[in-house]
């Protein structure tokens, strides 16, 4: 594992890359996170948020070590067709494969919509703080996954990626209000993230099978891409300024049509001066709503 720290524009491209996405993949973390806590009673929801988030990083960088040291396995062990395959070829195939399933399964979640009864509602069984720690335990595992695959696909400079998780995420414990407000007014920088994804799997796939791809080929992939849409928002936002009127853009479609997200996208949302909080904050996730607060329909 490689903890040096160098200048080079590799490395920037590197980290700005993956800050970026950390701030945009990651936002969907926090928010859920809210939603759980919101199921407690008042006086203990900012507890249960502050300690989810805490925990989210906290395994966010266990994992990224974990994973850091997986990739170090290079002895092979096994041969399929002549081609030598170690821990580290297994593993940068399974996260690859992974984060090409996550991508398409969200994008297809957030335009097409889920079936009924894809996710279970509520049971009816009472909610207590253990067991809300508990599921935002498990979802921080989960939500972790792709994060911590995409960081470990792009580069091995762990200085690079500790660096980035922990900044990233600790910006998002205090302006994720603002991060999501962002996200929610343009969902296309939410599907430019998950195209991303797609693009980084198929690179891990490809490594896993010892076909050698060039990095820069994908940074020039992603900052072609990024540059493309910077540009279209500014035009929109200039049209939309010269012809004086509000934008209208796609609405995503929620992920988990059965879970009430509701208070926690009016936390999230909210400008009013008693409005909950979905960040490290001592306020509760239920607040005053403001109702001009732009709606939304789906989580990120």
């Amino acid at each position: 594992m490689d903890f040096s720290i160098a200048f080079t524009p590799e490395n920037i491209a590197v980290f700005l890359t993956l800050f970026v996405l950390e701030l945009v993949l990651g936002i969907d973390n926090v928010i859920f996170i809210s939603v759980l806590a919101s199921k407690l009673p008042k006086e203990l929801q900012a507890r249960a948020r502050n300690l989810g988030l805490t925990l989210a990083m906290i395994i966010r960088v266990i994992l990224v070590f974990f994973a850091g040291w997986i990739i170090t396995l290079t002895e092979p062990v096994f041969t399929i067709f002549g081609i030598d395959f170690s821990w580290k070829d297994i593993i940068l195939i399974a996260g690859g494969l992974f984060l090409v399933y996550k991508a398409v399964t969200e994008i297809h979640h957030k335009l097409e919509g889920v079936e009924e009864g894809d996710h279970a509602s509520d049971d009816g069984k009472p909610v207590t703080f253990l067991s809300v720690i508990v599921q935002i335990l498990l979802l921080d595992i989960v939500f972790s996954l792709d994060s911590v695959i995409t960081a470990v696909g792009m580069t091995s400079n762990m200085a690079i990626i500790v660096s980035v998780v922990v900044l990233s995420f600790g910006i998002m414990l205090f302006a994720s209000r603002y991060i999501f407000a962002f996200v929610n007014k343009h969902p296309t920088v939410k599907m430019l993230a998950l195209s991303f994804l797609m693009l980084i799997g198929a690179f891990l796939i490809a490594e896993g099978f010892h076909i050698h791809v060039e990095k820069a080929v994908i940074y020039g992939s992603m900052a072609f891409a990024v540059l493309v849409e910077v540009l279209n928002l500014a035009v929109a936002r200039n049209r939309a300024r010269r012809e004086n009127k509000k934008r209208a853009t796609v609405q995503l479609l929620p992920s988990y049509p059965r879970i009430d997200e509701s208070v926690a996208v009016g936390a999230a949302l909210s400008k009013a001066p008693g409005s909950g909080a979905v960040g490290l904050s001592a306020k509760p996730i239920e607040g005053d709503v403001d109702p001009e607060a732009e709606g939304r329909a789906g989580l990120g």
